[in-house]
């Protein structure tokens, strides 16, 4: 209930920072004037980056068990509902929880291999973004923000090379703080963190290290030319890197924990992307909007459309975060 009330606090505020000084009648025209046919193409690749990511997902799973292609598209689809429902990210616990009900998938070393795709999402974008820099100017708070990211992602990444290959070393070193649980406590703590080392098994291989790789930048440069195609339809005439600087400010942007459906932080980080290239805040805040609901409308209707199909409701849903513990 603490983290509800927080990301909706969060998110009213940056909801009134997207509305302060809009001009309303100019924000109906601006969407009034939309090229549907563009915002079309923009959702068929957002369906597009769904399958990818299941795809991608599968290589991540795969030392620890084969999945099918079907199962990961529907657990995907039905994760990403979850996101999109819960406040503060609580929904990342949904996947892990739906695949162990697929395959013979320990919880721990499933909850790892969203560490590894969270990871690749994070290097692969901000490399992309190490490249930009190469071609246009950036402000100095994107760069550093971008910069301290980017360090971020490669503590993650040495923390879990570390736990793979030292395996027995991290295990000492957090010996003293697990020995002081009753013994059957210590006795899971251990289980669980040797299953959700098992969960980093594909950082050992490097054939799948090159194909997630790989299907990280796909999704990534798909995504862009998403973007891009809601500039088109909205008659913005910005060049195609300014989709991958939007795309960056929105990665940074979605990451912190505000409310459901990312409400609010979605809008205001894409207002401040837009009104960098001059847009007016009005027509950034129009494209925000609609850009928002086709990206949360896609997972939604995936999610919901997989929902029956895979035995899940709601309610399984709203204890997924009960299963993880």
């Amino acid at each position: 209930m603490k983290q509800l009330i927080i990301g909706v606090i969060i998110s009213l505020v940056l909801v009134y920072f997207s509305l302060r000084g809009i001009d309303y009648p100019g924000l109906l025209r601006a969407m009034q004037g939309m090229e549907y046919g563009y915002a079309a193409i923009a959702l068929a690749i957002m369906f597009l980056m769904q399958v990818i990511r299941s795809i991608r997902w599968g290589f991540i799973l795969r030392p620890i068990h084969k999945v099918g292609q079907f199962d990961l598209f529907a657990v995907t689809c039905v994760g990403f509902l979850a996101i999109a429902s819960f406040p503060a990210r609580l929904g990342e616990f949904a996947r892990p929880f739906l695949i162990t009900k697929k395959a013979p998938i320990k919880m721990s070393s499933a909850l790892a291999t969203i560490f590894i795709e969270r990871a690749f999402d994070s290097l692969t974008v901000f490399l992309i973004f190490a490249f930009m820099m190469l071609m246009t100017p950036l402000p100095s708070w994107l760069i550093r923000s971008s910069a301290f990211f980017l360090l971020l992602t490669l503590v993650i990444f040495g923390f879990m090379i570390f736990m793979l290959f030292k395996r027995e070393i991290c295990l000492k070193m957090l010996a003293p703080l697990i020995n002081r649980l009753p013994e059957r406590y210590a006795t899971k703590a251990n289980r669980l963190l040797h299953q959700f080392i098992d969960g980093f098994g594909m950082m050992a291989e490097p054939r799948l290290l090159v194909q997630v790789g790989l299907l990280s930048l796909a999704f990534w440069i798909v995504d862009g030319l998403a973007i891009y195609m809601m500039f088109m339809a909205f008659h913005l005439t910005l060049p195609f890197i300014a989709a991958f600087v939007i795309m960056v400010i929105l990665m940074i942007g979605i990451a912190i924990p505000a409310g459901p459906g990312f409400v609010g932080n979605w809008h205001f980080f894409c207002i401040l992307g837009l009104t960098l290239y001059g847009v007016p805040k009005t027509t950034a805040l129009s494209f925000a909007i609609v850009y928002h609901f086709l990206s949360i409308g896609i997972v939604i209707l995936l999610g919901l459309i997989f929902l029956p199909a895979n035995r899940f409701s709601l309610s399984d849903l709203k204890n997924t975060t009960k299963e993880a513990d």
